[in-house]
C-alpha cells in the first residue's frame, strides 16, 4: 500500500532518478519513484529488439563514461565496465587510421601512413593529454555543489580554458590540426548529440565536446557487460534495497509546486505528497506537469541497431575486422563532410553522405549474444548517425526515417569492401535484424521533447558557486535528470546531486 506522504517523490525511473531514490533511501528518507513505462531504466536499456533473436542490444543509450566510480562504489554497485582496447578506426581510401590503446607504436604507424609524417600524431598527443588533465581535474567537481567561473577557470589552467571553454573548438581543432580526417575525429566528440557548427561562437559543441572527454576523470568510453539494462536493473536493485518504492506503469499527470504529485496507474487516479519532488525528466516535460510551458529542443541523432551474421570485411587488409570494429568506427566524419552534411541538414534536406559511428559492443561482451549466436560468429551493431535533427523527420515521419536511412547505409557501404546488408542476420521468419529511431520516434516512443538524448543543451560545468545546479526556482521541486547542470549521458550526476541537495538543505 502505498503512503499519503513522503520525503521525496521521484517523478521517472530513468537511471539518474534510481540514482537519487538509492541514496535518498540510504539516508533513512522515505522515498516513492513513480514510472510511466513497465520498466525502470529510461532509456539506459537492454532488450531483444528481434524476434527469435538472442541478442540483447543497449537499444538507446550504448555507452557509458560519466559514471563516476564513486556513486558505483557508495551504492554498492554490482556492475562491470569494460574499456575497449581500440579507441577508434577511420577508414581513409584503401587504408585508415587506427588508435590502439594498446600498442603505442601501431597507432604511430597509422598517423604516418594516413597523415604522410608524424606531425599530426604530434599534435594528437598534445590535445588529449591538455583534456586529459582537464579530465583528471574536473570530474571530482561534478559530484560537488557548483563552482564558479572563476573558480573552474583556475583550475584548468590557462591553455584549457582559451581552447576548450573560450574559443570555438573547430578554430581550435583547424589551429592544432592540418589533416582533414584527424580533425574530424577530434570534432565528432563534440557533435555526438548536438546539431551544433563546432564554429559557432555559441559554444554549443564546446560543451558537448568537453562532456565527451572528462568522464570519470579518464575519459574513457566503456561497455557495460550485460548491456545498459544491467546499469539500470543494478540502480533498481540498490534502491529497493534501501527500502525505496518504485512503482511502474504510473503516468504522472501534475506536479503542484506544494509537493502534490497526481498520477494515473492501471486501478486510476492517484496522488500523493512529497516533501520535496525530483523531476528525472526533460524541463519540457516538467514545465507542462506544472501547468506551464517551455519550448521543445531539438534532438539530432539517427540511432541504428543491427545483428550481423559477421563484421563486414574492410578495404584496408591490415586491419582485423575485429580491431576496426572494437572501437568507434567513424563513417564519413572529415571536418569537410562534417560541415558539408550540417549545412545540408539546417537547409532542411537529410544529408547527402551522412556522417556516423558505429559500434559493435559484443566483442568486449560477447555475453550479450546467446551461445548459439556467439558460435557461428555473430555479432551486435550499433550505428549513431550525427546531424540528424527532428526538422527533416516532422513532416513524413515514416518516410524520412526510410530515406535517411538509405543514405545512412550507402554512406557506411561506401567505407567498406561489401555491403553490411549483405551481413545481416535474418530472424526465423525472414527479416533483417535492422531497426532505426530518429528523433521523432524518441519523442513518440520515449517521451523525450524533440527527441534530445540530453533533454536540453548541454550546460557549462560551473554556475553559481554553493549550489548543486538542480534547483528549479520552486522551493520543493528538483531537477534529477539530465536535463540539470552537468547532466547528459549515462552518468547518475544530477541523480546524486539532487539528493545531495537535499540532504544537505
Amino acid at each position: 500500500m502505498l503512503r499519503s506522504r513522503y520525503e521525496a517523490v521521484i517523478v521517472g525511473g530513468g537511471h539518474n532518478g534510481l540514482v537519487a531514490a538509492a541514496y535518498l533511501a540510504r539516508a533513512g528518507r522515505r522515498v516513492l519513484v513513480l514510472e510511466r513505462l513497465g520498466h525502470v531504466g529510461g532509456l539506459a536499456v537492454s532488450a531483444r529488439a528481434f524476434p527469435g533473436v538472442d541478442a540483447r542490444l543497449s537499444r538507446y543509450s550504448y555507452l557509458v563514461s560519466l559514471l563516476p566510480s564513486k556513486v558505483v562504489a557508495d551504492l554498492g554497485l554490482r556492475i562491470a565496465l569494460r574499456r575497449r582496447r581500440y579507441a577508434s578506426y577511420t577508414p581513409v581510401g584503401g587504408t585508415g587510421l587506427l588508435v590502439d590503446n594498446g600498442d603505442a607504436a601501431r597507432t604511430a604507424a597509422s598517423f604516418a601512413r594516413v597523415t604522410g609524417g608524424d606531425r599530426e600524431l604530434e599534435a594528437w598527443r598534445r590535445f588529449y593529454a591538455m583534456t586529459a588533465d582537464v579530465a583528471e581535474r574536473v570530474a571530482p567537481t561534478l559530484l560537488e555543489p557548483l563552482a564558479g567561473r572563476a573558480a573552474m577557470r583556475d583550475l584548468v589552467g590557462a591553455e584549457a580554458w582559451r581552447d576548450l571553454f573560450e574559443r570555438p573548438v573547430g578554430e581550435v581543432v583547424d589551429e592544432r590540426f592540418a589533416d582533414d580526417t584527424v580533425r574530424g575525429v577530434v570534432l565528432t566528440d563534440a557533435l555526438i548529440g548536438t546539431f551544433a557548427d563546432p564554429s559557432d561562437p555559441g559554444l554549443l559543441a564546446n560543451r558537448c565536446l568537453l562532456y565527451h572527454v572528462i568522464g570519470d576523470g579518464t575519459g574513457d568510453w566503456n561497455v557495460p557487460v550485460g548491456g545498459m539494462g544491467a546499469v539500470s536493473g543494478a540502480l533498481a536493485d540498490a534502491a529497493r534495497a534501501a527500502g525505496a518504492e518504485i512503482l511502474t506503469g504510473a503516468e504522472v499527470l501534475a506536479v503542484d509546486p506544494s509537493g502534490e504529485v497526481a498520477f494515473r496507474d492501471a486501478d486510476g487516479e492517484h496522488a500523493v505528497t512529497g516533501e520535496r519532488i525530483l523531476a528525472n525528466v526533460p524541463p519540457a516535460v516538467l514545465a507542462r506537469l506544472l501547468g506551464g510551458d517551455e519550448p521543445a529542443p531539438e534532438g539530432a541523432q539517427l540511432k541504428v541497431n543491427m545483428v550481423l551474421s559477421r563484421l563486414p570485411r574492410l578495404r584496408d587488409p591490415g586491419v582485423d575486422p575485429s580491431a576496426a570494429f572494437g572501437g568507434t568506427f567513424h563513417i564519413n566524419e572529415g571536418r569537410d563532410q562534417l560541415a558539408r552534411a550540417y549545412a545540408e541538414a539546417a537547409a532542411g534536406r537529410i544529408p547527402s553522405l551522412p556522417p556516423a559511428e558505429v559500434y559493435c559492443h559484443s566483442l568486449t561482451d560477447p555475453s550479450i549474444l546467446g551461445p548459439e549466436l556467439r558460435a557461428a560468429g555473430a555479432h551486435t551493431m550499433t550505428l549513431f548517425g550525427l546531424h540528424m535533427p527532428a526538422r527533416l523527420f516532422r513532416e513524413d515521419p515514416a518516410g524520412s526515417r526510410e530515406a535517411a536511412l538509405r543514405a545512412t547505409l550507402a554512406s557506411m557501404n561506401a567505407v567498406l569492401a561489401e555491403p553490411v546488408e549483405d551481413c545481416l542476420l535474418r530472424t526465423p521468419d525472414g527479416a533483417p535484424c535492422l531497426e532505426a529511431r530518429t528523433p521523432v520516434d524518441l519523442e513518440t516512443e520515449a517521451g523525450l521533447p524533440g527527441g534530445h538524448i540530453f533533454h536540453r543543451d548541454l550546460s557549462w560545468p560551473y554556475g553559481e558557486p554553493g549550489r548543486w545546479g538542480v534547483e528549479t526556482g520552486l522551493e520543493r521541486v528538483l531537477l534529477c535528470g539530465a536535463g540539470a547542470r552537468r547532466g547528459g549521458g549515462v552518468s547518475g550526476i544530477p541523480g546524486h546531486n539532487a539528493a545531495m541537495a537535499l540532504l544537505t538543505a
